[in-house]
């Protein structure tokens, strides 16, 4: 009752600090349930053999006619190299960045599609150069590697799909063997169905694809611009790198090599506006925290100013130090609680928004709970250092005035 009536004398100052902890909470929950999800974004697997994968962009001087040809020579050439387990030319791979993208249906002339898809452009050492796996039905045969080059597009008439993909298209049927359409009415039959593989896109939302949603169309992909994807043996990813770009330039220098990076490498560089957006959000949640108890000091100091003579009363009447600071972490924890309370529901509000409009995910309850219990502990930290000053304010004062 005592907390109560003093907190009647000091409204203004007891909402101010309950809503700035509130607020608080709200958006240290949602930053921190961000923060979960960019971690658990930039650790994603990405369905390929990432430690032993290393990819080279290459481009020939001038405009050579023979692209194709230089293109199988260079091919042959890496895959000649000792520790190379497989080596492909392509369009794009994970987290590269570039992709193909394309609408897929079940139906020609199809007016919506049912689902859209990166476009992998692979021959048939793609599998062993990906080091992908194959849940359903066969990787692709020589005999039906055609031609596609940069400035063309073609529809194949078989195709490789991932798993996510065929769940999005056949929901309740085996995908394997089934026909979908790709361009509206170009019809191709699912061969094969690769267990896991990550399009070029590091975010859900890039280019309207789910990020697992991938196909893999049967062609030799030619442009002077061209990728290699290779991979090699355990632990001898550094010297095959070297080896590889040697033996490229001992067939022409006429070539300029514009990235030749490991997988590793690719991740890191993927990744980097998330990790700088994660650094930005930990140090304004970091700086909101400490704002909030800087505030509670501040607030409780105050207080303790004002009620000097009334301290040194009770004091005077018997009450011991460790009764003075329980009272104002009392009275503190009363202001606390009731911010966090609102908090939470502002926080899970907020999270909704979220989610609806930015594609985060669902914040659990234990989540928002765990940070509840993060601003409030912190509260009472900063409550023990005026509480002290308090408890130390001797009996005298009662007598003496302010």
């Amino acid at each position: 009752m005592l907390i109560l009536r003093s907190l009647r004398r000091s409204k203004v100052g007891a909402l101010l600090i309950s809503v700035q902890i509130a607020l608080t909470l709200a958006i240290l929950c949602n930053s921190l349930s961000a923060l979960q999800q960019q971690l658990q974004d930039m650790t994603r697997p990405t369905g390929i053999d990432e430690a032993n994968i290393w990819t080279l962009r290459n481009q020939w001087i001038g405009a050579p006619e023979d692209l194709q040809a230089r293109i199988l020579t260079d091919l042959a050439a890496l895959r000649s190299v000792p520790g190379v387990v497989g080596a492909a030319a392509t369009n794009a791979y994970p987290l590269g960045g570039d992709a193909w993208t394309t609408g897929v249906g079940l139906n020609p002339n199809q007016r919506v599609s049912t689902a859209s898809t990166a476009v992998y452009i692979v021959d048939e050492h793609a599998m062993a150069a990906f080091g992908l796996k194959l849940a359903e039905g066969r990787w692709f045969k020589a005999g039906e590697i055609g031609a596609a080059r940069d400035d063309e597009t073609k529809f194949p008439a078989t195709v490789i799909i991932t798993r996510s993909l065929a769940h999005a298209l056949f929901p309740n049927t085996d995908a394997l063997g089934q026909v979908v359409y790709f361009g509206r009415s170009q019809p191709a039959r699912v061969v094969g169905i690769v267990e896991h593989a990550q399009t070029p896109f590091a975010s859900q939302t890039s280019w309207h694809v789910r990020i697992d949603d991938a196909s893999f169309f049967p062609y030799q992909y030619v442009s002077n611009d061209m990728t290699y994807v290779v991979r090699t043996e355990p632990g001898r990813l550094a010297a095959v790198m070297m080896m590889a770009q040697a033996r490229l330039f001992q067939i022409t220098a006429q070539r300029v090599v514009t990235s030749a990076r490991t997988f590793a490498e690719t991740r890191h560089g993927a990744y980097t506006s998330e990790r700088k957006s994660s650094i930005v959000l930990g140090v304004v949640c970091g700086l909101l925290l400490v704002v909030t108890a800087l505030g509670v000091v501040g607030l409780t100091m105050y207080w303790v100013s004002q009620r000097r003579r009334y301290i040194g009363m009770r004091r005077a009447l018997g009450a011991r130090r460790s009764d003075i600071a329980r009272y104002f972490h009392l009275e503190n924890l009363l202001i606390a609680g009731t911010g966090v309370a609102v908090g939470v529901v502002l926080g899970l509000g907020g999270n909704v928004l979220l989610a609806s409009d930015l594609a985060l995910t669902r914040m659990s309850a234990g989540f928002i709970c765990a940070a509840a219990g993060i601003v409030l502990g912190l509260s009472q930290l900063a409550v023990i250092w005026p509480a002290m000053r308090a408890a130390s304010i001797p009996p005298a004062t009662a007598i003496r005035g302010r």
